[in-house]
C-alpha cells in the first residue's frame, strides 16, 4: 500500500504568505471558534519548568471550575504515574502557578483547596481600586421672588432650627480611620506614546582605510548568498560599511561577522538593513587584549633576613649584618664591654 499523504496540509503550506524558512518549524495558524484555552508564552516557553509541568499546567487550565486535580485524580485520567504528577505539581507550586491551602469549612471540616493562576506575575502588579460614583446631589430649593410681609414690632422673629455643627463633628472625628488604599496603577510596559530612549550610534572605526572599506562592502554584498532575505541596497551597504569596518578593525574574523548577521533571522524579515544595524551596534565585541594584558602579574619578592652567628655566644640568630644576638647585646649594655669580653 502507498503511504497516505495529507494533501490538505500541503495545500495549506502553499497558501502561507511570504517565503518559508529553510529549517525549523512552520506554523499553520487556524483561529479557534470553540473549545479552546488561552495559554501565555510565559508558561509555554518557561525556561525552568519541565515539559511535564508545562503540559500538566495546560491540562489544568482547560478543566472546568471545581474539577478535582489531586494527584490520584489526575493519575486516574492521565498516562503519567503519581510520582511524575506529584513532581510536576511541586514545580508549578514553586513558580507560583499552583497553591494548595488547608481551609476550615463552616461545619468544622478541614479541606485542601487548590488554586491555579494562569499568570502569577500579574498578581504582583498594583491594581486600581474602582471607586463608587458619588450619589447625585439634590438641586437647591428655588426661592420665591415675592417678598414676605414685615412682621409686627411686638412679635419675635421666628428662630431657625439649630443645625448640627458639621464642621465641629468633622474636627472631632476619629483619626484612626485610614482612607481606602487607592494606589496608582504603574504599568510595567511603557505606553506607545512614551518617549523612547535614544538609540546607540552606529559603530565607527578609528581610521576607515581603503582596505577596510573594501572588505566591509564585499562582506555586506555577499550576505544574500548565505541568507536570501538579506538583500541590501547600495545606500544601505554604504551606510553599514563603517560598522563592519569597526568589527574588522577589532580583529574579528569575517566568518564570525557573517554568522552573527545571518544566524536566527526572524520570519518574515521586513527590514533587513534595520536588523543588521541593530546587530552590528549591540553585538560589537571588545578589542582583543594585548600580550601585556594577558601576562600574569609578577609576585612581589619577599626579603628573607639571613641567619648570623653571634660573636659572643656563637648562637644563630636572624639579622641583616653580623654582630651579637639580643641576649649578648643586653648583657653588654648592663655590665659593659670589658666584663662581657672577660
Amino acid at each position: 500500500m502507498d503511504t497516505p499523504q495529507n494533501t490538505a496540509l500541503t495545500r495549506a503550506l502553499t497558501e502561507l504568505p511570504g517565503p518559508l524558512p529553510v529549517r525549523g518549524v512552520i506554523h499553520i495558524v487556524i483561529p479557534h471558534t470553540d473549545r479552546f484555552t488561552v495559554v501565555g508564552n510565559h508558561l509555554a516557553q518557561h525556561a525552568s519548568l519541565s515539559t511535564t509541568a508545562v503540559g500538566l499546567a495546560v491540562r489544568i487550565q482547560s478543566l472546568p471550575q471545581g474539577t478535582e486535580i489531586g494527584i490520584k485524580a489526575l493519575a486516574a485520567r492521565l498516562s503519567e504515574g503519581e510520582k511524575l504528577i506529584a513532581a510536576a505539581l511541586r514545580e508549578l507550586e514553586a513558580h507560583g502557578y499552583l497553591r494548595r491551602a488547608r481551609t476550615r469549612l463552616p461545619n468544622g471540616r478541614i479541606v485542601t483547596r487548590t488554586v491555579f493562576c494562569n499568570q502569577p506575575t500579574a498578581l504582583l502588579r498594583p491594581r486600581v481600586v474602582a471607586q463608587r460614583p458619588a450619589p447625585p446631589q439634590p438641586p437647591p430649593p428655588v426661592q420665591d421672588p415675592t417678598p414676605e410681609p414685615p412682621a409686627p414690632e411686638g412679635a419675635a422673629a421666628p428662630q431657625a432650627p439649630a443645625l448640627p455643627d458639621v464642621q465641629h463633628e468633622e474636627e472631632h472625628a476619629p483619626q484612626d480611620i485610614a482612607p481606602p488604599h487607592n494606589a496608582p496603577f504603574v504599568p510595567l510596559v511603557p505606553p506607545p506614546t512614551a518617549p523612547k530612549p535614544p538609540r546607540p550610534p552606529l559603530p565607527q572605526p578609528g581610521e576607515l582605510t581603503t582596505e577596510l572599506e573594501r572588505a566591509a562592502t564585499a562582506l555586506l554584498s555577499d550576505l544574500r548568498r548565505h541568507a536570501h532575505q538579506l538583500v541590501l541596497s547600495e545606500n544601505d551597504i554604504r551606510h553599514l560599511a563603517p560598522a563592519v569596518a569597526a568589527w574588522l578593525e577589532r580583529d574579528t574574523h569575517p566568518d564570525t561577522i557573517r554568522h552573527t548577521l545571518t544566524n536566527d533571522l526572524p520570519q518574515p524579515l521586513r527590514h533587513p538593513a534595520k536588523l543588521l544595524k541593530h546587530r552590528l551596534t549591540v553585538l560589537l565585541p571588545p578589542p582583543l587584549p594585548g600580550a601585556d594584558d594577558l601576562a600574569a602579574p609578577a609576585r612581589p619578592r619577599i626579603a628573607v633576613t639571613p641567619f648570623q652567628t653571634c660573636d659572643g655566644c656563637e648562637r644563630a640568630f636572624r639579622a641583616p649584618t653580623p654582630g651579637h644576638c639580643r641576649d649578648c647585646r643586653d648583657y653588654r649594655n648592663q655590665h659593659g664591654p670589658a666584663q662581657a669580653a672577660a
